[in-house]
């Protein structure tokens, strides 16, 4: 099955596969939140084990997928040869906390809203909050593909694929922590799916413009993978982490970043 999807992209513009993989994961993103219709809340011990895993997932993508080819890619010796992924990751995570200081959002597990000041409504706030998240997880998938376009030897539509994959996995349960607390707000069924599908509309837009970026400016790839490797760190330290702590299910939590890590860890090796 996986043979078969990565001899089609293979088969096609790497542009628009990058297209195809982020609306892959926008898909699953959907389909956590689709929960929604089956189930009044969720279990807060299977969510915090669901964001440990997301967190595991992110980190090992991080690694695996985005900052070792990021140093492979580059060259020169020592030094030099990390140089970019120092400044590209640095470069990530200072855009993702630019964005947390300035966008308005909410997170349920915190109960207070980040960000300069809004009279915008939770509903709007919750949204963004995971908005936020998945900007660096369309565009790490879209560099990838940006760089099979652009030629690169380290960046292969396996690999692509592999982290597609594996985003699509940890955006389950980022579907499920948007449309269920919006249904506890008070929300219709349909309203708490619509919202929570919608966070991650941002994935293909990152994917595409990202793809786009790396096949005409082909020297920025090790920049650009160790960007979106540094923006997803940033968020799963900033955010994933503590949400999945706030209770006292913290073994829970941890067992699912370890498990999450080692998922994305042993497919990216094998597959990718």
């Amino acid at each position: 099955m996986i043979s078969s999807i990565i001899n089609y992209l293979s088969s096609i513009n790497p542009v628009l596969a990058a297209l195809y993989a982020t609306l892959f994961t926008w898909g699953v993103t959907a389909l956590g939140a689709a929960l929604v219709f089956f189930f009044k809340s969720s279990n807060k011990l299977v969510m915090d084990g669901m964001l440990g895993f997301t967190g595991g997932v992110m980190v090992a993508a991080s690694i695996w997928s985005l900052l070792i080819p990021a140093i492979d890619m580059s060259e020169g010796e020592r030094f030099v040869k990390v140089l970019p992924a120092v400044i590209g990751f640095l470069g990530g995570s200072l855009f993702i906390y630019a964005l947390d200081r300035i966008l308005p959002h909410f997170h349920p597990n915190f109960k207070q809203t980040e960000g300069v000041k809004s009279s915008w409504q939770r509903t709007t706030l919750l949204v963004l909050a995971i908005t936020l998240h998945n900007i660096p997880e369309g565009l790490a998938v879209g560099v990838l593909f940006g760089g099979v376009a652009a030629g690169i030897p380290e960046a292969s539509i396996a690999g692509a694929v592999t982290l597609a994959i594996g985003i699509g996995l940890q955006n389950f349960p980022e579907g499920v922590a948007v449309s269920m607390p919006l249904r506890r707000m008070g929300l219709s069924r349909w309203k708490s799916f619509f919202y929570g599908q919608l966070s991650a509309i941002v994935e293909p837009i990152a994917g595409v413009l990202g793809a786009f970026a790396v096949v005409f400016f082909t020297p920025i790839l090790p920049y650009a993978l160790a960007f979106a490797a540094g923006a997803m760190i940033y968020v799963v330290v900033e955010e994933t982490i503590p949400e999945s702590q706030q209770s006292r299910n913290t073994d829970v939590s941890t067992i699912g970043f370890l498990i999450g890590f080692v998922v994305m860890m042993v497919m990216d090796v094998a597959l990718g």
